[in-house]
Protein backbone atom coordinates (compact mmCIF):
# COMPACT_ATOMS: atom_id res chain seq x y z
CA UNK A 1 0.00 0.00 0.00
CA UNK A 2 1.70 3.39 -0.94
CA UNK A 3 1.96 5.61 2.01
CA UNK A 4 2.18 9.47 1.98
CA UNK A 5 5.11 11.34 2.99
CA UNK A 6 3.59 12.57 6.25
CA UNK A 7 2.89 8.99 6.93
CA UNK A 8 6.11 7.68 6.74
CA UNK A 9 7.73 10.77 8.80
CA UNK A 10 5.03 9.87 11.34
CA UNK A 11 6.06 5.96 11.15
CA UNK A 12 10.00 7.23 11.04
CA UNK A 13 9.50 8.97 14.41
CA UNK A 14 9.06 6.18 16.89
CA UNK A 15 9.38 2.51 16.84
CA UNK A 16 6.38 0.85 15.73
CA UNK A 17 6.96 -2.48 17.51
CA UNK A 18 7.60 -0.99 20.95
CA UNK A 19 5.09 -0.89 23.50
CA UNK A 20 4.90 2.66 25.15
CA UNK A 21 3.31 4.18 28.20
CA UNK A 22 0.16 6.24 28.18
CA UNK A 23 2.38 9.55 28.52
CA UNK A 24 5.20 8.44 25.80
CA UNK A 25 2.30 6.91 23.32
CA UNK A 26 0.54 10.35 23.52
CA UNK A 27 4.02 12.27 23.53
CA UNK A 28 4.84 10.05 20.22
CA UNK A 29 1.29 10.97 18.82
CA UNK A 30 2.25 15.01 19.13
CA UNK A 31 5.29 14.99 17.34
CA UNK A 32 3.80 14.35 14.31
CA UNK A 33 3.56 17.15 12.30
CA UNK A 34 0.30 19.53 11.91
CA UNK A 35 -1.85 19.11 8.48
CA UNK A 36 -4.11 21.50 7.49
CA UNK A 37 -7.32 20.12 10.09
CA UNK A 38 -6.94 19.26 13.56
CA UNK A 39 -7.13 15.74 13.24
CA UNK A 40 -9.12 13.69 15.81
CA UNK A 41 -6.90 11.47 18.29
CA UNK A 42 -8.12 8.23 18.25
CA UNK A 43 -8.09 5.48 21.34
CA UNK A 44 -8.87 1.44 20.26
CA UNK A 45 -8.81 -0.97 23.07
CA UNK A 46 -9.18 -4.45 22.67
CA UNK A 47 -10.92 -6.29 25.49
CA UNK A 48 -11.07 -10.09 26.66
CA UNK A 49 -14.56 -10.34 25.90
CA UNK A 50 -16.85 -12.89 23.68
CA UNK A 51 -19.95 -9.76 22.30
CA UNK A 52 -21.40 -12.79 20.67
CA UNK A 53 -22.60 -13.76 24.76
CA UNK A 54 -24.71 -11.02 26.15
CA UNK A 55 -23.26 -10.80 29.31
CA UNK A 56 -19.64 -10.47 28.18
CA UNK A 57 -20.87 -6.78 25.88
CA UNK A 58 -19.03 -4.04 27.11
CA UNK A 59 -20.68 -0.50 26.79
CA UNK A 60 -22.22 2.31 28.32
CA UNK A 61 -21.52 6.48 27.99
CA UNK A 62 -18.68 8.60 29.91
CA UNK A 63 -17.92 12.04 29.85
CA UNK A 64 -14.66 12.75 28.88
CA UNK A 65 -13.11 15.90 30.83
CA UNK A 66 -11.08 17.82 28.60
CA UNK A 67 -14.11 17.39 26.11
CA UNK A 68 -14.17 15.67 22.74
CA UNK A 69 -12.71 19.04 20.56
CA UNK A 70 -15.38 18.70 17.83
CA UNK A 71 -18.85 20.04 17.76
CA UNK A 72 -21.59 17.12 18.15
CA UNK A 73 -24.78 17.06 17.07
CA UNK A 74 -27.76 15.68 19.26
CA UNK A 75 -31.37 14.28 17.99
CA UNK A 76 -34.33 14.08 20.69
CA UNK A 77 -37.24 11.85 20.54
CA UNK A 78 -39.38 14.26 22.82
CA UNK A 79 -43.05 15.35 22.65
CA UNK A 80 -44.51 18.71 24.81
CA UNK A 81 -42.51 19.96 27.65
CA UNK A 82 -39.36 17.71 27.49
CA UNK A 83 -39.35 18.37 23.70
CA UNK A 84 -38.78 22.26 24.66
CA UNK A 85 -36.54 21.36 27.10
CA UNK A 86 -34.43 19.59 24.63
CA UNK A 87 -34.57 22.27 22.28
CA UNK A 88 -33.56 25.10 25.14
CA UNK A 89 -30.62 22.56 25.78
CA UNK A 90 -29.43 23.04 22.59
CA UNK A 91 -30.82 20.07 20.62
CA UNK A 92 -30.17 19.97 16.85
CA UNK A 93 -33.27 17.56 15.72
CA UNK A 94 -36.40 17.80 18.09
CA UNK A 95 -39.73 15.73 17.14
CA UNK A 96 -41.34 12.57 17.72
CA UNK A 97 -43.43 11.43 13.89
CA UNK A 98 -42.06 14.85 12.46
CA UNK A 99 -38.74 13.84 13.45
CA UNK A 100 -38.65 10.09 12.19
CA UNK A 101 -40.31 10.60 9.28
CA UNK A 102 -37.33 13.17 8.42
CA UNK A 103 -34.99 10.18 8.73
CA UNK A 104 -37.02 7.34 7.25
CA UNK A 105 -38.83 9.86 4.12
CA UNK A 106 -35.75 12.23 3.72
CA UNK A 107 -32.66 10.36 4.59
CA UNK A 108 -32.39 12.87 7.22
CA UNK A 109 -28.74 11.22 9.13
CA UNK A 110 -27.15 14.72 10.37
CA UNK A 111 -26.64 13.76 14.37
CA UNK A 112 -23.95 11.97 16.12
CA UNK A 113 -26.29 11.17 19.00
CA UNK A 114 -29.90 10.33 19.28
CA UNK A 115 -31.73 10.84 22.57
CA UNK A 116 -34.94 9.62 23.39
CA UNK A 117 -37.69 9.48 26.17
CA UNK A 118 -38.69 6.29 27.47
CA UNK A 119 -41.87 6.94 26.07
CA UNK A 120 -40.56 7.28 22.15
CA UNK A 121 -38.87 4.30 22.56
CA UNK A 122 -41.83 2.30 20.82
CA UNK A 123 -41.75 4.75 17.46
CA UNK A 124 -37.90 4.65 17.81
CA UNK A 125 -37.72 1.38 17.75
CA UNK A 126 -39.27 1.30 14.44
CA UNK A 127 -35.50 2.99 13.13
CA UNK A 128 -33.27 0.26 14.62
CA UNK A 129 -32.48 -0.95 11.07
CA UNK A 130 -31.79 2.98 10.30
CA UNK A 131 -30.29 3.57 13.08
CA UNK A 132 -28.34 0.36 14.94
CA UNK A 133 -26.27 0.38 12.29
CA UNK A 134 -25.18 3.71 12.84
CA UNK A 135 -24.56 2.92 16.07
CA UNK A 136 -26.94 5.45 17.58
CA UNK A 137 -30.04 3.30 18.54
CA UNK A 138 -30.78 5.14 21.99
CA UNK A 139 -30.06 2.57 25.18
CA UNK A 140 -30.58 3.04 28.49
CA UNK A 141 -27.45 1.49 29.42
CA UNK A 142 -25.25 4.46 27.29
CA UNK A 143 -27.78 7.20 28.98
CA UNK A 144 -29.58 8.06 25.45
CA UNK A 145 -33.12 6.54 26.85
CA UNK A 146 -34.19 9.25 29.73
CA UNK A 147 -36.82 12.03 30.96
CA UNK A 148 -34.18 14.14 31.48
CA UNK A 149 -33.45 15.34 27.93
CA UNK A 150 -31.76 18.43 28.71
CA UNK A 151 -29.22 17.17 30.72
CA UNK A 152 -28.12 14.60 28.68
CA UNK A 153 -27.99 17.14 25.30
CA UNK A 154 -26.01 19.42 27.89
CA UNK A 155 -23.71 16.10 28.72
CA UNK A 156 -23.53 14.81 25.03
CA UNK A 157 -22.77 18.46 23.77
CA UNK A 158 -20.07 19.18 26.26
CA UNK A 159 -17.67 15.95 25.83
CA UNK A 160 -20.08 12.86 26.80
CA UNK A 161 -19.46 10.13 24.23
CA UNK A 162 -20.59 6.52 23.87
CA UNK A 163 -18.84 3.51 23.79
CA UNK A 164 -19.71 -0.27 22.41
CA UNK A 165 -17.57 -3.27 22.03
CA UNK A 166 -17.78 -4.05 18.13
CA UNK A 167 -17.93 -7.96 16.98
CA UNK A 168 -14.91 -9.24 17.45
CA UNK A 169 -14.29 -7.24 20.82
CA UNK A 170 -12.65 -3.74 20.07
CA UNK A 171 -13.79 -0.52 21.83
CA UNK A 172 -13.24 2.81 19.66
CA UNK A 173 -13.64 6.45 21.09
CA UNK A 174 -12.14 9.62 20.62
CA UNK A 175 -9.47 10.76 22.94
CA UNK A 176 -9.54 14.76 21.92
CA UNK A 177 -7.51 16.63 19.46
CA UNK A 178 -4.00 17.02 18.19
CA UNK A 179 -4.13 20.52 19.70
CA UNK A 180 -5.27 19.27 23.07
CA UNK A 181 -2.56 19.80 25.75
CA UNK A 182 -0.90 16.35 26.62
CA UNK A 183 -2.15 16.68 30.12
CA UNK A 184 -5.91 17.06 29.13
CA UNK A 185 -5.41 14.30 26.64
CA UNK A 186 -3.85 11.89 29.62
CA UNK A 187 -6.72 12.65 31.41
CA UNK A 188 -9.51 11.75 28.94
CA UNK A 189 -7.08 8.38 28.62
CA UNK A 190 -7.26 7.81 32.15
CA UNK A 191 -10.95 8.32 32.22
CA UNK A 192 -11.55 6.07 29.31
CA UNK A 193 -9.35 3.24 31.11
CA UNK A 194 -10.90 3.69 34.24
CA UNK A 195 -14.39 3.20 32.93
CA UNK A 196 -13.22 0.07 30.65
CA UNK A 197 -12.00 -1.49 34.12
CA UNK A 198 -14.97 -0.43 36.12
CA UNK A 199 -17.60 -2.41 33.93
CA UNK A 200 -15.28 -5.24 33.03
CA UNK A 201 -18.05 -8.15 32.40
CA UNK A 202 -17.82 -10.94 35.83
CA UNK A 203 -17.85 -13.76 33.05
CA UNK A 204 -14.87 -12.52 31.53
CA UNK A 205 -12.15 -14.84 32.02
CA UNK A 206 -8.52 -14.06 31.23
CA UNK A 207 -6.93 -11.07 30.38
CA UNK A 208 -9.12 -8.44 29.74
CA UNK A 209 -7.03 -5.60 28.56
CA UNK A 210 -5.44 -7.46 25.16
CA UNK A 211 -4.18 -4.50 23.34
CA UNK A 212 -4.72 -0.66 23.00
CA UNK A 213 -3.53 1.61 20.36
CA UNK A 214 -3.78 5.34 19.81
CA UNK A 215 -3.20 6.95 16.37
CA UNK A 216 -4.90 10.29 14.10
CA UNK A 217 -7.11 10.70 11.79
CA UNK A 218 -4.36 10.38 8.94
CA UNK A 219 -1.54 8.59 10.71
CA UNK A 220 -0.23 5.72 12.28
CA UNK A 221 -1.02 3.61 15.33
CA UNK A 222 1.02 4.00 18.47
CA UNK A 223 1.24 0.73 20.65
CA UNK A 224 0.26 1.09 24.33
CA UNK A 225 1.52 -1.02 27.02
CA UNK A 226 -1.45 -3.51 28.20
CA UNK A 227 0.55 -4.29 31.46
CA UNK A 228 1.13 -0.38 32.03
CA UNK A 229 -2.60 0.85 30.76
CA UNK A 230 -3.93 2.72 33.32
CA UNK A 231 -2.84 5.91 35.09
CA UNK A 232 -2.52 7.24 38.47
CA UNK A 233 -1.01 10.87 38.21
CA UNK A 234 1.55 10.82 35.60
CA UNK A 235 2.46 7.36 36.38
CA UNK A 236 0.93 4.64 34.24
CA UNK A 237 -0.16 1.31 36.35
CA UNK A 238 -0.52 -2.30 35.49
CA UNK A 239 -4.41 -3.21 34.77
Amino acid sequence: MHRGKRYRDAISKYDKDRLYTPIEAIAVIKSFDVIKFDETIDLAVRLGVDPRKADQIVRGSLTLPAGTGRSVKVAVFAAGEQAQSARDAGADYVGADDLAARITDEGLMDFDVVIATPDMMAQVGKLGRVLGPRGVMPNPKSGTVTDDVSRAVAEFKSGRVEYRTDRVGNVHLPLGKLSFSEADLLENYRVVLDELVRVKPASAKGKYIRSITLSTTMGPGVKVDPLKARVVGDTAMAV
